[in-house]
């Protein structure tokens, strides 16, 4: 038996951009920075929250790039002739991309001890039923 791929499956008609989809999402740089949560606030909205600790807002960018909510940090090496005896805390840069679904908005971001939330919301679907009619050939 031949194996499908889930683009080319017989019975899912236009999905071939979920395959890639999730083909993308699987290269996405998994390195874990900044940690972050991803929590349901209700039947249609979500919130990301990311610990960037040291991050100032201006340090941050976040940008909605081919359907990937993106969010970037750099921060400027400040350290004005100071001589750090141990560097503990992370000052690198990085870059964080989520995959958005059809429907889904991205809200505002608030900046809160050094945590970054982002809101997001999700169009509730319409259901539609259409009727097709069979014109004779």
């Amino acid at each position: 038996m031949t194996k499908m791929a889930l683009g080319t499956h017989p019975f899912l008609l236009g999905f071939e951009q979920l395959e890639r989809l999730v083909e993308r999402t699987a290269k996405n740089g998994n390195d874990g920075y900044p940690p972050y949560n991803i929590e349901q606030t209700c039947a249609h909205s979500y919130r990301i929250t990311l610990a960037v600790a040291g991050f100032a807002e201006s340090d941050l960018a976040i940008t909605v790039e081919d359907s990937a909510l993106v969010i970037r940090g750099r921060q400027s090496d400040e350290s004005d002739g100071r001589i750090f005896l141990h560097r503990g805390i992370a000052a690198r840069q990085f870059q964080r991309s989520f995959v958005l679904a059809d429907g889904v908005d991205v809200g505002e971001a608030v900046m809160e001890n050094g945590l970054l939330h982002i809101d997001l919301t999700r169009a509730e679907p319409e259901r539609i039923v259409q009727t097709i009619n069979i014109k004779k050939g």
